[in-house]
C-alpha cells in the first residue's frame, strides 16, 4: 500500500455511496481510503460497514462527534490514519475520473504536491447520476452530460481534453496551483512537517491555508486543474458563514505575512504523529 485516500464526509450518504462506486472502478487499485467523517449520524456508518463487502480497496472509518464544522479537526485524525508514505486528499460529494489515482501516483514528485481539478454539476444532474453511471462513464462523458442539461463552457474540456491537450492546459491556465480540498496529493512527511490543519479554522480557505504553509516550507506545487479530474455534486452548505470567512481570511494573511511553516493548532494537538 503505497498511497492513502482521505475523503471527507458529513450527513451525506447517498452522495458518498456514489463516491465509494467511483473509487471502485480506478484504473489503480493499490491504495487504501480513509473516511474522515465529522460527525455523521448511524446511517454513514451502516453504509461504510455494508460497502466493505463490495470495496476492492481497504476502508478505514474515522468519526468525531458533531460539535459543528470541525474538518480541519477530522482531517488531522485521518492523515494520523494513513498508512501510505503519500496522500490523496479528496471529498466525500465529489466522485473521482476513473484514472484519478493513477494520475496523482503517476505525478507524485519529492519536493511537490499536487493540485487537481473538479467539475461542479447542477443538483438535478447530481441526483441523476446512478451507479451504472459512474462504472459506465457516462457522468464524466461531455455528450452524455449535454443530453441530460449540461451548459456549454469552456470549463467543459477538463472532461473532454486528452492527454496531450489537458497537459498543455494544466500549463497555460491563470488558475494557480493551490491545495485543494477537494482534489489535491502530496507526501505525508511533508503535511506533517507542516503540522497538518489549523484546527482554528472551521468553512473557508483552510486547505489553502495548509498550502500556503507547504510553499513557506519549501514546497513547489504542480497543477494537475485538466488530467486529475472529480465531479462535484451539488449540495446546500449550510455551515457557510462570513464571521468564518473572516477569521480563516486573518490567519491566512497572518501566515503569508510572517512565513509560517508550523501551526501550534494542527497534528501536534492529537500526540504522536510518526
Amino acid at each position: 500500500m503505497h498511497i492513502s485516500v482521505i475523503i471527507s464526509t458529513y450527513n451525506s450518504p447517498v452522495w458518498l455511496e456514489k463516491v465509494l462506486w467511483g473509487y471502485n472502478n480506478q484504473t489503480h487499485n493499490n491504495f487504501e481510503l480513509v473516511i474522515a467523517d465529522d460527525g455523521s449520524k448511524n446511517c454513514t456508518k451502516d453504509l461504510i460497514d455494508s460497502f466493505r463487502t463490495e470495496a476492492n480497496y481497504p476502508i478505514t472509518h474515522v468519526w468525531q462527534e458533531d460539535n459543528g464544522f470541525q474538518k480541519s479537526q477530522i482531517l488531522n485524525k485521518a492523515i494520523l490514519q494513513c498508512k501510505a508514505s503519500y496522500i490523496i486528499m479528496s471529498d466525500g460529494d465529489c466522485i473521482p475520473k476513473s484514472n484519478f489515482v493513477e494520475v496523482h501516483d503517476s505525478k507524485k514528485k519529492e519536493g511537490y504536491f499536487l493540485s487537481g481539478g473538479y467539475f461542479k454539476l447542477s443538483k438535478q444532474l447530481s441526483e441523476q447520476i446512478s451507479k451504472k453511471d459512474i462504472f459506465s462513464k457516462n457522468c464524466f462523458d461531455i455528450k452524455w452530460l449535454k443530453k441530460n442539461g449540461l451548459k456549454k463552457s469552456f470549463k467543459n474540456n477538463k472532461l473532454s481534453s486528452k492527454k496531450i491537450e489537458s497537459e498543455i492546459l494544466n500549463k497555460t491556465t491563470p488558475t494557480k496551483a493551490t491545495w485543494n480540498g477537494h482534489n489535491a496529493s502530496g507526501w505525508k512527511k511533508d503535511i506533517i512537517a507542516v503540522n497538518g490543519f489549523d484546527e482554528r479554522m472551521q468553512y473557508g480557505g483552510q486547505d489553502r491555508e495548509l498550502g500556503e504553509r507547504l510553499f513557506n516550507f519549501g514546497i513547489k506545487s504542480k497543477q494537475l486543474r485538466y488530467s486529475a479530474i472529480v465531479i462535484h455534486l451539488d449540495h446546500p452548505r449550510g455551515y457557510a458563514n462570513k464571521e468564518s470567512w473572516k477569521k480563516n481570511k486573518e490567519i491566512r494573511k497572518y501566515t503569508r505575512k510572517n512565513k509560517i511553516v508550523n501551526s501550534p493548532f494542527g497534528l501536534i494537538k492529537h500526540g504522536s504523529y510518526t
